[in-house]
């Protein structure tokens, strides 16, 4: 292996190059991608400030009580107290604190400068500053707590890893308040315990996770024939069914037909999660068997019985979830994404076979299936990658030990179109070349990119630096335009903004 070799290690399967990085992995940069995968508790994320899922909801809907009931305090007339519901509403609702620039081609044309940001307008005295809402206050402690594990991160692969998952089963955050505080739980108990473990297991944490049952509307899916639907005419949902087949098993090529949607919709009819704030279980996964939709169902030319003598009420779902985590179409399916994600944007067949084919060998052993990908030769001489909004920043930071804090990253997340966990549909975020690549995407990074050499101290230059991230890779095109530049701030953003860092290899 090369210097060349570790540049693109940390930059293809990791988050991106610090300085010194590249060195102190030449000697075997696909071993040091490999080891992360045996580091203990490497996919843990802990935080006291992070709570669980079920305390995290119950903070939410007391939080949402008590702005309701304030709200409808406010609109009173200004005489007398306000009702006893809702002043009993809002003190019961005060829980502690939860825990450019580079076009697809060239080396030149670097241009330099930003726009300056706007000043925002003056807000009025009396009401605190941040967040809202408890939802908020999570949503951002959790995007704090990721910023840490980032820029420590010795390659960064499992983070990778963990992203690209929490991106398959991706939950859409900005649908309501709920799934956004949900949503970085959702992360650390439905995907990272399974990235390096099985499918299955992911695939079933996922979808009984509520954060998951809230974004993809099963939360009240009730059979038709079922007591509940009968007495309460509550309906069928089909929405969580369909993308568990399109988006999160088989694909959309998976050979299913609308027949089998509506047959699997019926089995996760009942897969639900309690609500009732007074109750202990409120927040967690529950199965309500009047809920379910009776009888045998029929998937992809399978009969799945109807749950019967001792077998658990959800044995009918949990047994469908089973064959489609095995599936082959399955394996082709995530072996595709895989290697889109980390090698080129057109998979190529060798490695989408090879993934593939480990995929079913092991059964979904991801942490096996994690392993093949890098092991594979092929892996190394793909086309090159484009960064995606959401790497771009983790790399900035990396590169200039510059930490973001979560207010200000989701903030330029949201303008550069990559907010987290808040991708415009339930395919998640697209992470080819084509979406983010455009002049509007590119003028924007610039000015980010600007903000961020503000805050850069040199001690040797900003060349020195960056023949440090990038050794022999860093082009004698991108050296003389920082040379020539105005300032060392300049000098910074230029760098941001150079084809060796925007891509996976120049």
């Amino acid at each position: 292996m090369s210097q060349e070799e570790a540049a693109l290690a940390l930059k293809r399967f990791g988050l991106g190059p610090r300085p010194g990085d590249i060195e102190r992995i030449a000697v075997d940069p696909k071993a040091a991608v490999l080891a992360e995968l045996d580091a203990a508790d490497i996919t843990r994320l802990d935080d006291d400030r992070l709570p669980n899922t079920p305390d995290a909801f119950v903070a939410i809907r007391h939080d949402q009580v008590a702005r309701s009931a304030a709200r409808k305090t406010a609109d009173m007339p200004a005489k007398g107290a306000a009702p006893a519901a809702a002043a009993a509403a809002m003190k019961s609702a005060a829980p502690p604190a939860a825990p450019a620039m580079m076009a697809a081609g060239g080396n030149g044309g670097m241009a330099a400068g930003a726009a300056a940001a706007g000043m925002a307008a003056a807000a009025p005295p009396k009401p605190p500053a941040g967040p809202q809402n408890r939802s908020m206050v999570i949503y951002l402690d959790e995007i704090d707590a990721r910023v840490p594990r980032q820029l420590a991160a010795e390659i960064g692969y499992v983070e990778r890893l963990v992203a690209f998952w929490t991106n398959h089963f991706a939950v859409q955050s900005d649908k309501n308040e709920q799934i956004r505080g949900l949503a970085g739980a959702f992360e650390r108990e439905a995907i990272r315990p399974h990235v390096l473990g099985r499918f299955e297991d992911m695939l079933v944490a996922a979808t009984r996770h509520p954060a998951m049952q809230l974004s993809l509307d099963n939360v009240d899916s009730a059979g038709p024939h079922s007591p509940a639907g009968q007495k309460r005419h509550m309906g069928l949902n089909e929405n969580h069914a369909r993308e568990i087949l399109e988006l999160h098993t088989v694909g959309v090529d998976g050979g299913y037909t609308q027949a089998d949607v509506t047959e699997f919709s019926r089995m996760l009819t009942g897969w639900t999660f309690a609500r009732d704030v007074d109750k202990p279980a409120a927040g967690t996964f529950v199965f309500k068997a009047d809920w379910h939709e009776p009888g045998d169902r029929r998937l992809m030319g399978k009969t799945y019985p109807a749950p019967g003598g001792k077998q658990p009420a959800d044995q009918q779902g949990l047994a469908a979830l089973h064959d489609l985590a095995v599936h082959p179409d399955t394996a082709r399916h995530v072996a595709t994404k895989l290697v889109r994600h980390f090698v080129a944007d057109s998979p190529p067949p060798a490695i989408v076979d090879a993934v593939a084919a480990k995929f079913i060998a092991t059964g979904g052993d991801l942490k096996a299936v994690s392993r093949a990908l890098v092991e594979n030769d092929a892996s190394w001489a793909g086309e090159r990658k484009f960064l995606t909004p959401q790497l771009f920043l983790v790399a900035s930071m990396r590169a200039y030990g510059v930490p973001i804090e979560g207010k200000r990253l989701v903030s330029l997340l949201r303008e550069l179109g990559q907010e987290p966990w808040c991708p415009p549909s339930p395919e998640g975020y697209h992470d080819d070349a084509a979406s983010w690549l455009s002049p509007d995407g590119l003028t924007t990074r610039l000015a980010i990119a600007d903000s961020i050499a503000q805050r850069v101290r040199f001690d040797d230059g900003p060349a020195a630096i960056a023949t440090q991230l990038f050794g022999p890779s860093l082009s004698d095109d991108t050296r003389r335009t920082m040379e020539r530049a105005e300032s060392g701030r300049q000098a910074a953003a230029l760098l941001l903004m150079s084809p060796e860092f925007q891509w996976s290899r120049t």
